[in-house]
């Protein structure tokens, strides 16, 4: 509960509407008279004298209560929670179902007084036992508006597709002027998205060909085609996706960048729309922005005991330059939100400039680079070294100036985070020198390289247990001298779509720099020389860490070597 700075009572609602702004103390007198008289809630109250939109007090009433709130207006159903509570139902008691999740048991379900005890038995009585009711605070306006919305309109892609095909309205040459429901398209395009989500995907790519639309989703880092439609839709789908990114609808012949924000099956989802000119019309790709997903506490990246000593002892160096490599779509930006969010506190400033900004943060200073502003990555640095900043993100290092940027403000007293495009943690160093760093200013401001991959792990309900042959056996060599007298593979079921994986996990290499190291790299030393030297001192690679996670039963042999060379240390 809302706590007062002079007493130990919870914060009246007027109290905290006037602290924040939204009413006037005038107003909160003239709202309590009023009360008097009809004896309504005040939240209800205020909104039909005109003081404040029902927004507001949806917010409001959220921190006053310490719940949960959800803006309706911007929120995405689940078909299956739509359907575990009847439309009667939720008109009779002013509710709306957000979102089910099988795994967990949760529906969670939108009320305008979370409170009502004789509501919630209801529900619980209809849905069974064994689900349990999540309630989040929304207005009761936004309740009625979603009901009339969700309720008697169909909510499958397969049903609305049939509805389409009826040919009972021409959609062909929808423009998105409206944005009512009861277009079938509006809630394809809406339910595309929700089923996207709900499977994990991380980009969903829409590729019209000569005569029909291919959808795509990219699920743990694999393409997967899941519908095809007749090209007659593919232009108002365009228009609505368009429309929704707030990017030009007239302009087809030239890229274009957007973002869609939307609550989509329970929680916030960002998309980042690209459009792209092909012989066949538009090509749009959407990258899914799962905050939940895309912030990963530190202790959740899978290291092993020695490795996350050896990182959290690089992160406590005040100043020098840690990066980390690896090719597109390797998780890089996720394992740097993960350390910044672990540093993160309101004793340090922490500014980032990035390409764009993919997942906002609290407390963390972001910026977008822009071409179109006149500002890179490296004149962001000189801008961010003017703003007292104790740790620096640079999303990339991409050519000479952004290098010396970055390690002159790693010299100058700055903890300095960026990513750089390489093949393993030692590779990063000769790379530096490629684009112009000399050996003399790499030494000593390099805190440490952590190279990664991403690789799929074993779906937990079908993997399968096998005896491993000789040439696993040479695979799986490592220093620990492990001969594991079984492997698993996958093998495929309903619970992972039949491709006997699901999800996806970090493979890491960290490379943290020492004074002999150092030696080394001023002297000009090789990559081999550097690597012999490392593997002394206890350095594990992509393939050491893949055979530990294969050994342990995670993921299998055939998944790591799609992602790192198994073969280097074999004879």
């Amino acid at each position: 509960m809302t706590r007062s700075a002079h007493n130990n009572k919870p914060k009246r609602l007027g109290e905290i509407l006037m602290e924040g702004g939204v009413i006037t103390q005038d107003q909160l007198d003239i709202a309590l008279t009023e009360q008097k008289k009809v004896n309504q809630p005040l939240g209800k109250l205020l909104v039909s004298l005109g003081f404040a939109t029902e927004a507001i007090m949806r917010s409001a009433l959220g921190e006053a209560l310490e719940q949960d709130s959800v803006d309706l207006t911007n929120v995405v159903p689940d078909p299956e929670a739509i359907n575990l509570i009847d439309s009667e139902t939720a008109r009779k008691h002013k509710v709306i179902p957000i979102n089910y999740n099988a795994a967990t048991g949760q529906l969670t379900v939108a009320m305008s007084d979370t409170f009502n005890l004789f509501t919630l038995d209801r529900l619980r009585i209809l849905v069974g036992h064994h689900i349990e009711i999540v309630p989040v605070l929304a207005g009761e306006t936004e309740i009625s508006n979603a009901i009339d919305q969700f309720y008697g309109y169909e909510l499958s892609i397969d049903g609305i597709l049939r509805e389409i095909e009826t040919g009972e309205a021409d959609y062909s040459n929808y423009q998105g002027e409206t944005e009512e429901y009861s277009q079938p398209l509006v809630r394809l395009v809406d339910v595309m998205l929700a089923d996207a989500v709900k499977r994990g995907a991380s980009d969903i790519h829409f590729e019209p060909e000569e005569s029909f639309l291919r959808i795509r989703y990219r699920i743990d880092g694999v393409l997967r085609q899941v519908r095809s439609l007749h090209k007659t839709y593919w232009s108002a789908i365009a228009v609505r996706l368009k429309v929704m990114a707030e990017m030009n609808i007239a302009e087809t012949r030239a890229p274009q960048d957007g973002r869609i924000s939307r609550v989509i099956i329970g929680r916030q989802i960002d998309f980042r729309v690209a459009s792209q000119p092909t012989i066949h019309g538009e090509n749009i790709v959407l990258r899914v922005l799962d905050r939940e997903k895309g912030v990963i506490p530190l202790e959740g990246l899978g290291l092993p005991d020695d490795s996350m000593r050896k990182l959290k002892i690089m992160m406590a160096r005040p100043e020098g330059l840690i990066l980390v490599t690896g090719p597109t779509g390797s998780g890089k930006t996720t394992t740097l939100y993960s350390l910044l969010n672990h540093l993160s506190n309101e004793q340090i400033n922490i500014m980032t400039l990035e390409d764009p900004v993919e997942y906002p943060f609290p407390l963390i200073r972001q910026t977008s680079v822009s071409d179109t502003a006149g500002m890179g990555f490296s004149d962001g640095i000189k801008s961010l070294m003017r703003q007292d900043p104790d740790v620096i993100l640079v999303g990339e290092i991409r050519d000479h100036e952004t290098a010396e940027m970055a390690f002159r403000a790693a010299m100058t007293g700055h903890q300095v985070y960026s990513t750089l495009h390489t093949n393993s943690a030692i590779g990063a160093l000769p790379r530096l020198r490629d684009i112009g760093i000399i050996p003399e200013i790499m030494a000593g401001n390099i805190i440490g390289v952590i190279a990664q991959r991403l690789v799929r792990k074993l779906c937990k309900y079908c993997k399968e247990a096998y005896e491993p042959t000789d040439f696993d056996l040479q695979l799986l060599s490592n220093p620990q001298g492990l001969v594991p007298d079984r492997i698993f593979r996958a093998r495929g079921c309903k619970s992972c779509d039949n491709t006997g994986y699901k999800g996806r996990m970090a493979l890491l290499e960290i490379l943290k720099m020492n004074s002999d190291l150092d030696e080394l790299i001023v002297q000009g030393a090789t990559a081999k020389e550097i690597k012999q030297l490392a593997y002394k001192q206890g350095f594990l690679t992509l393939a050491d860490d893949g055979i530990r996670h294969v050994l342990k039963g995670v993921t299998s042999i055939k998944e790591v070597a799609r992602v790192t060379d198994l073969t280097e240390k074999m004879i």
